[in-house]
């Protein structure tokens, strides 16, 4: 493995962005947009009950948490998608360039991704609603790796997906992400779920990163359990989407389908 080429890579998806606009502003817009509409949401029902404006921090962390999953998802998936795009797929491993050193440079594009707009919505976050979110502290680093690990598990199956299956199955780059929200607890704990529900949640990492969040927000404490699950969960998730996305590889390699994605 080379850390020189998986440099180059990185470097490549930034003279993209660099000269593409449109790419930087999708970074930010997005979550900006949610940012507003969630917060002043959260600020007018505060103003109709006394008791709402002491979950508003638990709304406004949630929310950029979860950016956090979907930016390093749709950044692992997106720098596939802009090779697949360009038809620069099979130019990329002519080189000596190996599967593994791409993985590591798509996962890197989306950590960038991740950190550049949970940057922007967490100064947005201070300025608007007096929300500190690294008020959190070091908890914060746990929910945060923890959340871009599964982002980038989840994106790595996705593009399996995509070698599998072809271009026809690009939409689930932006679907198979909030497939995970509504079990991941986000906005409420996972003890308002249908009992049997409760489980499949539980086995998610997400679920137990925004549990570990809220007890943090509401008490004030770091539960090691959740954090542990979410980290064997995490494992668990690398080995399922890495492993997909090698096997759909070769298997792609294998048929000559390489040459053919973006036609």
């Amino acid at each position: 493995m080379s850390l020189l080429r998986i440099a180059a890579l990185i470097r490549r998806y930034y003279y993209l962005y660099r000269t593409s606009w449109p790419r930087v502003l999708e970074l930010v817009y997005w979550p900006v947009m949610n940012l507003l509409l969630w917060g002043f949401i959260t600020m007018y029902l505060g103003r109709l009950s006394p008791v709402l404006p002491r979950v508003i921090p638990i709304f406004l962390g949630a929310l950029i948490l979860w950016d956090v999953l979907f930016r390093s998802q749709i950044g692992v998936t997106m720098a596939f998608l802009e090779e697949v795009w360009s038809r620069n797929l099979a130019s990329l491993f002519v080189s000596p360039l190996s599967v593994l050193e791409f993985v590591l440079g798509q996962v890197s594009v989306g950590l960038l991704r991740s950190l550049i707009s949970t940057v922007v919505i967490a100064v947005l976050a201070a300025l608007l609603y007096a929300f500190d979110v690294f008020d959190m502290g070091l908890p914060l680093l746990a929910f945060f790796g923890n959340l871009l690990v599964m982002g980038a598990a989840v994106g790595m199956f996705v593009c399996g997906l995509v070698l599998r299956f072809g271009q026809g199955a690009e939409g689930l780059a932006w679907a198979v992400i909030f497939a995970f929200m509504p079990i991941s607890a986000v906005y409420y704990p996972v003890d308002v779920l249908p009992g049997w529900l409760q489980w499949i949640a539980l086995a998610t990492p997400s679920a137990n990163v925004f549990e570990g969040m809220r007890a943090v927000l509401l008490e004030g404490r770091f539960d090691m359990a959740l954090f542990l699950r979410a980290v064997g969960l995490n494992a668990a998730y690398l080995v399922i989407g890495a492993g997909y996305f090698f096997w759909m590889f070769r298997s792609a390699r294998e048929r000559g389908l390489i040459l053919q994605m973006g036609e």
